[in-house]
């Protein structure tokens, strides 16, 4: 048992992209890394094994809205956390349900004590507070547990993105103050990430961002961006922030997004992502590969034999050809949903390799911007 620790491996010298390995009790994660969203414990259409063996994951993420929802924390805890529940044996990060209250507006209400909202589910009432988060998420015994905190919209105005960020503030001092009276669950160790909020304001950015850097935390997370703002806009405060955060600790950008953004950000001094782009948009047929953006159900690969990324290392992907996958979705044939998500999921892993091995051996500046033209190629 014993908190995480971020070792710094290399650093581009024409960015501020760096490499690194974050140690947990669950294993090591080479960082820069992305993280396959399994928000109820399971990433969509893609078994653990798959994940492991194809994709190359090493970290997951859960969520504690919907984990708390279903199944609850009472067969969590009986099976022994979410580790043995979903059988993945190695790094699990737990978002807070945060951003689920952000996106449930119409259905919570927000007071200094916590969050009352209604299930999507049920319609059930349910108040979260900071001490339950903490509480849920020890129960879940993810590795890297999320303080609660309030995301506001984009756009916001000043005086209620500031009145948000003290809230949470307040709100990650109970939930420091709740891990310190209650002892990890499962036999390791759980490690806090704070939140950077302060919506695109940069005095609201600072002061977030001071006011967590000086606290001794396992890593930090930087939230409140890719909720609208312009890509740009996101670029600035995502640089902002991470000059404040502490240089030998990992920084998460939470809920971030294309496979550009993701580079960018790392060229930031970003070391983890997560997004539900790669699942979420292979299910619709959009296919991000080495070459360029693929719309697979275009009828210009119904007779494209070749196969749908020879540039990655991957099975599936090495394997099926566009002129199947694109029937297979013609079809509404389930595999589709499988073979699409494995295959974005490996591209999202392959590309955050590559970017590590370019930081360390100092050719990543040049190479992004090579790479995201690339990228960004509709095919």
């Amino acid at each position: 048992m014993s908190q995480l620790i971020f070792t710094k491996e290399g650093n581009d010298a024409g960015s501020k992209a760096r490499a690194g390995k974050i140690d947990t009790d669950h294993g090591e994660i080479l960082t820069p890394i992305f993280m396959p969203v399994g928000t109820i414990g399971s990433v969509k259409a893609v078994t653990q094994q798959q994940l492991e063996s194809d994709i190359k994951a090493q970290i997951i993420l859960g969520n504690t809205y919907h984990l708390y929802l279903r199944p609850g924390t009472e067969v969590l805890e009986a099976a022994g956390g979410l580790h043995q529940f979903n059988g993945w044996h190695h790094p699990i990060l737990t978002d807070s349900g945060g951003y689920q209250v952000f996106s449930l507006a119409a259905n919570r209400k927000i007071t200094e004590e916590g969050v009352l909202f209604q299930s999507h589910i049920d319609g059930s009432r349910h108040l979260f507070t900071p001490e339950k988060v903490m509480d849920i998420q020890r129960s879940i015994g993810a590795d890297i547990i999320m303080a609660f905190d309030e995301c506001p919209p984009y756009p916001s105005d000043y005086v209620y993105a500031k009145k948000s960020m003290e809230l949470t503030h307040r709100w990650l001092e109970r939930c420091m103050k709740r891990l310190d009276e209650t002892p990890d669950k499962y036999g390791y160790t759980q490690n806090l990430f704070p939140i950077v909020q302060g919506s695109t304001y940069e005095d609201l950015r600072k002061i977030s961002s001071s006011f967590v850097a000086e606290k001794p935390f396992a890593g930090y997370a930087i939230g409140g961006l890719s909720v609208g703002e312009p890509e740009q806009m996101m670029y600035e405060f995502t640089e902002l922030c991470c000059d404040i955060l502490p240089v030998h600790k990992p920084r998460y950008l939470m809920g971030v997004g294309t496979p550009w953004n993701i580079l960018e950000a790392i060229s930031l001094g970003v070391d983890m992502f997560d997004c539900v782009m790669p699942t979420r948009n292979g299910r619709n047929g959009m296919l991000f590969t080495s070459k360029g953006v693929i719309n697979i159900r275009n009828k210009k690969w119904e007779k494209d034999f070749s196969v749908i990324d020879d540039g990655i290392d991957c099975l599936v992907s090495n394997y099926y050809t566009k002129a199947y996958l694109r029937h297979l979705f013609v079809a509404s044939e389930i595999l589709a949903l499988q073979i699409a998500s494995i295959h974005n999921l490996s591209f999202y892993l392959w590309l955050v390799k590559e970017a590590r091995q370019k930081i360390l051996s100092n050719e990543f500046s040049g190479w992004k911007v090579k790479m995201i033209e690339i990228l960004k190629t509709r095919l």
